[in-house]
């Protein structure tokens, strides 16, 4: 008995907000594969391999606690300096990779668009499900640093309830990066600029967020010296996110259900607004890459 044959139609889409969902779920096996291609390849051919998940974020750290704890004197909301960076770091670390690889996906995926047809949102969705792999690792790093401090150091800091809200928080972080990067992936089509300021703009976009300091420091000396710029802080969405995150690991930090929920509205209509012009793009995106 031979079964029915699932038939596909392709066809223009009549809906602005058609946002191609149902297609990228039935690629789903698509999807993994490519994830599992991202990590090998990035790490095949080191040396060290997955080594430099832990690298990167120690030497971050160390730089930051001696110039911004010793040097400037910078509060870390009585926490100790390396364990109070090492959760900004680890936060957007993550936030960052998601943005800035996601950010080029038509420019470095050209040549597959070109000769294969599959949905396209697949490409974003599968960087944002990897990076998942390298924030694994760098959280378990971070525990790693909490477990030293509380029982070698003696440091009296413990995890509040808010720490059950985590795969909230991580959901939000992967969905902000991922919706900005197809913003910008959109916009490199034709803007080739965007892709040469991606790289130092996410850089310059850490020291508006609550990475390297409490958002509440923050905006209260901004206030005094910037008091037209301290909303850049107190508003920033992956600001919030960072302070929930340290809320909910260390107990300390700002947190408000108010602040979540304008984190989870600005996010949605960020993801939205990237599918929508991410799908759109990528049917005439091909002539002028």
């Amino acid at each position: 008995m031979i079964k029915d044959q699932e038939n596909w139609e392709i066809a223009p889409s009549s809906s602005l907000f058609d946002l191609k969902l149902k297609e990228a779920w039935a690629y789903r096996d698509l999807l993994w594969l490519l994830v599992r291609r991202d990590f090998v390849s990035f790490y095949k051919q080191t040396v060290l391999g997955p080594l430099w998940f832990f690298i990167q974020p120690l030497f971050t750290t160390v730089i930051f606690t001696f110039i911004f704890k010793q040097l400037a004197g910078i509060s870390t909301d009585g926490l100790p300096g390396p364990l109070f960076y090492m959760a900004g770091i680890t936060a957007w670390n993550y936030f960052a990779d998601c943005l800035t690889k996601t950010s080029t996906v038509f420019k470095d995926n050209a040549s597959i668009f070109g000769k294969v047809y599959f949905p396209r949102l697949i490409m974003p969705l599968s960087i944002v499900l990897s990076n998942l792999v390298r924030f694994g690792v760098q959280l378990i790093l971070f525990v790693m640093f909490m477990a030293y401090y509380y029982f070698v150091r003696g440091e009296s800091f413990s995890p509040s309830w808010a720490i059950l809200l985590f795969p909230y928080i991580l959901l939000l972080m992967a969905l902000l990066g991922l919706g900005l990067g197809m913003l910008i992936s959109a916009m490199t089509t034709k803007y080739r600029d965007l892709s040469f300021l991606v790289g130092f703009g996410v850089q310059l976009l850490m020291y508006a967020t609550a990475v390297i300091y409490p958002i509440t420091t923050a905006v209260e000396k901004a206030t005094e010296k910037f008091p037209r710029l301290s909303w850049l802080i107190e508003y920033n969405p992956m600001s919030i996110l960072i302070e929930a995150f340290r809320f909910g690991f260390l107990g300390k930090g700002a947190f408000s259900w108010a602040s979540l929920g304008y984190t989870s509205v600005a996010t949605l209509i960020v993801l939205v607004v990237g599918i929508v012009v991410f799908n759109k793009v990528e049917k005439t995106f091909i002539d002028t890459v």
